[in-house]
C-alpha cells in the first residue's frame, strides 16, 4: 500500500519545482522531504527522481504516480465536501486569496455577513495578484480565489478550477479635480498624452491593458510612477501629480476626490471566483460565495464630489 502523504510530496515537487519550495509550502524541512521521497522510492521499487545539476527532476514513472495522486486528492476532497454537506451546521476554515481592490470593496461586507450568518466558519484572507492566486488555489494553498480579467485579456485557466462570474465594473480615466495643477483640461485618454501616469508594475494585467489603451489613443504613456498600492495611486491623482485608468470597484464605500471620465466603448473588468471543483460544494465555500455575491450586488457606481 502506497503512502498518500509521500505521494502528495511527489506531486508537490512536480508543482513547485524544488525540494526547498515543497518544504516551505508544507512547513517541513528540506531534509525531511528528501527522506520521505527516498522512502517512497523504496516502496515502489523504481527510480522516481534524478539529479540535474542542483535540481531534481521526476522520472516517467514518477509522472505516472503524480497523475494518480491528483485523482486521489480530488476524490478525498469530494468526500470531505460531501461529508460537510451532510451536517446541519456550516463550519470549517476557508482560505481565500484576493486582489487589492476586491479586498477593499468586497471583503469587509462579506466578512461581516459571514460572522453574522455563519459564525462557525473561519475565513482566512491573503492578498495575492490573480495569476499567482489562481495557481496557488490549484496547488491547494487556498480554497477560493477572487480574481479579475481585463477586456481582451484571458485569465489563466486550470482544469481543476471552476470559474464563477461575480461582478463587472467600469474602467474610467481618473484625473485631478478642477483647481488642481496641471491636468484639469483632460477629457479623454488622448488628452492625457503629455500627463504623468501612475500604473501598477510591469506584469500586472491592469498595467498591460492601460498601456494598450494609451497606444490605441496614439501615444506611449509617460509612466512616471509605479505602485501596486491603489491608495498610493489615488493620492498621486488627487494631489494633481498623475492620471490613471482605474476600475470603479476602487471607489466602493468611499468618496471620490478626483474626476472620473467615461471611456469610449465603456470597457469593463470582469471579477470572478474560482475554487477546485472537488471542493466547490463544501458548504463553507458555498456560503462565502453567496455573501460575496451579495457584497458585489451592493457595490454602486461611485458618486463624485462636487
Amino acid at each position: 500500500m502506497l503512502d498518500l502523504r509521500r505521494l502528495r510530496l511527489l506531486r508537490e515537487l512536480k508543482i513547485r519545482g524544488t525540494l526547498a519550495d515543497v518544504a516551505a509550502a508544507l512547513s517541513y524541512s528540506p531534509s525531511s522531504v528528501s527522506q520521505q521521497l527516498a522512502l517512497l522510492e523504496k516502496e515502489v521499487g523504481v527510480e522516481l527522481l534524478r539529479k540535474t545539476g542542483r535540481r531534481v527532476v521526476l522520472t516517467p514513472q514518477a509522472e505516472v504516480l503524480v497523475a494518480h495522486t491528483a485523482e486521489l486528492l480530488e476524490t478525498l476532497e469530494r468526500a470531505e465536501a460531501d461529508l460537510a454537506a451532510s451536517l446541519t451546521t456550516v463550519s470549517g476554515t476557508v482560505r481565500v486569496a484576493v486582489f487589492q481592490s476586491a479586498a477593499l470593496a468586497l471583503m469587509p461586507d462579506a466578512l461581516t455577513a459571514m460572522n453574522r450568518d455563519y459564525p462557525e466558519v473561519r475565513v482566512e484572507m491573503v492578498q495575492r495578484e490573480p495569476e499567482r492566486a489562481l495557481y496557488e488555489t490549484f496547488a491547494r494553498d487556498f480554497d477560493l480565489v477572487i480574481a479579475e480579467q481585463y477586456p481582451g485579456h484571458a485569465a489563466p485557466r486550470h482544469a481543476e478550477l471552476d470559474h464563477v462570474p461575480l461582478t463587472q465594473d467600469a474602467i474610467r480615466l481618473a484625473v485631478p479635480r478642477a483647481g488642481e495643477r496641471a491636468v484639469t483640461a483632460i477629457t479623454t485618454v488622448a488628452d492625457a498624452a503629455d500627463a504623468a501616469w501612475v500604473m501598477e508594475p510591469r506584469g500586472a494585467a491592469s498595467r498591460h491593458w492601460a498601456e494598450q489603451a494609451c497606444r490605441r489613443a496614439g501615444f506611449e504613456p509617460d509612466v512616471r510612477y509605479e505602485t501596486a498600492d491603489l491608495q498610493a495611486q489615488i493620492r498621486l491623482i488627487e494631489s494633481g501629480n498623475a492620471v490613471a485608468l482605474m476600475p470603479d470597484l476602487v471607489w466602493t464605500g468611499r468618496s471620490v476626490p478626483v474626476r472620473l471620465l467615461d471611456l469610449d466603448e465603456d470597457p469593463r473588468r470582469s471579477i470572478f471566483t474560482s475554487a477546485r471543483r472537488a471542493g466547490a460544494r463544501r458548504p463553507a465555500v458555498l456560503a462565502l460565495r453567496d455573501v460575496l455575491g451579495r457584497a458585489a450586488a451592493g457595490a454602486r457606481r461611485p458618486a463624485q464630489e462636487q
